[in-house]
């Protein structure tokens, strides 16, 4: 018989790891909602914001979450430079050329790190990562806690950035169809590129809020995150903002619950087994297709 106290909190547990897998899947789905390609360097962004959060902490002594006040606007910049430069010649080309170029895109950054960083894995210790907070039975991991709440705030702003403000619009009118927001004056290829900027920041902020649970290695830590926010989306919904956050719940929550009432050995394998099923009775996703909105 399970235990209810250990039921809530591996559930607690499950739900504040998937706000962050639903931040990076966001990023994902911004991207192919509003440029029509399917970023597979996503998970490269995710290891940098691990790496940036391992440099500033170990150069300057910076608590993990203070490295967001540096990632956010240099996981922008960067995702705006990577469009303009490098996306914006192939937009109108085929979804295989873009998926090719975004692939490179990931070797390149993944080899950077390396040479720069080497292979061994890195992560962060903080002082509060055995510390737990108490509510009723259920003792909850201050760093979890702190990645749920970090997580939570960026993708209220993102909510607010959506659907409250100008910018906001035009990405949705972007994203529903790119040749009518042209007509009626909207710059696209602007538009693209802060769309990127978005995604990647995503990415990056959601990498800093997971380095102290986890570690880094420069080139089998991004394919692994890459994948992941691939089963958010289609969980979810391919182009569907909300959708991904519920997609990113449901995977945390499959993989908590997985390891601790199966084996732990097959964690990753869960979110697979739940993506596949997925795959097969719902291809839309759970929750079907909708463009931008959170």
């Amino acid at each position: 018989m399970i235990d209810l106290i250990s039921l809530l909190q591996n559930l607690s547990n499950g739900l504040l790891i998937g706000l962050v897998y639903a931040l990076i899947g966001i990023g994902l789905t911004l991207i192919f909602s509003v440029m029509s390609t399917i970023n597979f360097a996503h998970g490269d962004f995710v290891v940098l914001g691990m790496y940036i959060a391992v440099l500033l902490s170990a150069a300057l002594g910076w608590d993990p979450y203070a490295s967001l006040l540096v990632a956010i606007p240099f996981g922008f910049i960067l995702g705006v430079f990577i469009q303009r430069t490098i996306l914006q010649r192939v937009i109108n080309q085929s979804q295989e050329t873009s998926m090719l170029v975004t692939l490179g895109i990931s070797l390149i950054i993944g080899n950077i790190l390396l040479l720069t960083v080497g292979s061994e894995p890195k992560s962060v210790y903080t002082s509060y990562a055995s510390d737990t907070l108490r509510f009723g039975g259920v003792h909850v991991s201050m760093v979890l806690l702190f990645a749920g709440i970090a997580t939570a705030i960026i993708a209220i702003a993102l909510y607010l950035l959506l659907n409250k403000t100008e910018p906001g619009r035009a990405i949705r009118a972007t994203a529903d169809n790119r040749l009518g927001a042209e007509l009626i004056g909207i710059d696209t290829k602007r538009i693209q590129a802060t769309v990127m900027g978005i995604g990647c920041l995503l990415a990056i902020a959601a990498g800093v809020t997971l380095i102290p649970l986890l570690y880094a290695t420069p080139t089998v830590t991004g394919p692994l995150f890459t994948l992941k926010a691939f089963v958010v989306v289609v969980l979810g919904g391919l182009g569907n903002v909300r959708a991904t956050v519920a997609g990113g719940l449901l995977l945390g929550v499959v993989e908590v619950m997985g390891a601790a009432y199966l084996s732990s050995a097959y964690r990753e394998a869960y979110g697979l087994f739940v993506f596949l099923l997925v795959l097969l009775l719902r291809p839309q996703g759970l929750f079907g297709k909708t463009v931008t909105r959170v």
